[in-house]
């Protein structure tokens, strides 16, 4: 991964945190994407005095101008784009279907899975000018199954994977490798308006006896990312304690 260049979107934090620190620990050129300035910037100092390279540009991927602004950055200050992690993801309305806001639903489909249209949009054309490129999209568990009062997450990342695939055979003779990787529950940001009862309950869906770490994901989407996958694409990837084996 040495001076190959890097976008992580939702990189302030949780997943999005430790795939930079990896991939900036390997000697990438990382571009931290995120909505929150200042604690993406954190992350770029910190890796900065580690002696990694890496780049803050705030993004709302709800935007598609925004994700080409995110595009056109990568490559105007490293050269090329090299690597996409698609990781910027809200968990948003928690209702039953016929009680969930429109603007609720909308919302969330806009956040968790027309930003990677987006993203993909951009980042491929970039990619077909180098003749190479590998991207790594986050679903989730609930991208193969269902979950009760979260409709518009799991339709996204659903959508997640379909997308996924589908810009694996679109892309996969140019050299463009695209997967997925389906996190179980994590401890990230996301669960911290959890209380210790409904974290329990998530723990006990796990068969592994635990929630999962952002750096036991990060080093999934590496891998993904990496020339050791080079005969992997258009495929999902379970990282998940045992969840979806139940």
């Amino acid at each position: 991964m040495k001076n190959k260049t890097v976008i992580i979107t939702g990189g302030s934090s949780g997943i999005g945190k430790a795939t930079a620190e990896l991939f900036a620990k390997e000697g990438a050129n990382v571009v931290v994407s995120d909505i929150n300035e200042s604690d993406g910037a954190k992350v770029v100092k910190a890796i900065v005095e580690k002696g990694g390279k890496a780049s803050f540009f705030k993004t709302d991927v709800g935007k598609p101008e925004q994700m080409e602004a995110l595009v056109n950055f990568a490559v105007k200050t490293y050269g090329q784009l090299d690597v996409a992690v698609n990781n910027a993801g809200i968990g948003g309305e928690i209702n039953p279907i016929a009680d969930m806001s429109v603007e609720g639903w909308q919302h969330i489909i806009n956040i968790n899975l027309n930003s990677l249209f987006f993203g993909m949009k951009y980042q491929i054309q970039a990619m077909l000018k180098n003749g190479s490129g590998s991207i790594v999209n986050i679903s989730s568990i609930l991208g193969s199954v269902g979950f009760a009062g979260s409709a518009g997450y799991t339709a996204a990342k659903h959508g997640v994977v379909g997308l996924t695939q589908t810009a694996a055979l679109e892309y996969s003779a140019q050299k463009i490798r695209v997967n997925a990787v389906g996190p179980g529950f994590i401890e990230t940001p996301l669960l911290d308006a959890l209380d210790a009862e409904m974290k329990k309950q998530l723990v006990a869906l796990h068969p592994i006896g635990r929630l999962g770490k952002s750096e036991e994901v990060a080093e999934l989407i590496y891998w993904l990312a990496s020339e050791n996958a080079s005969f992997v694409t258009g495929s999902y990837y379970p990282v998940d304690g045992g969840y979806l084996a139940r």
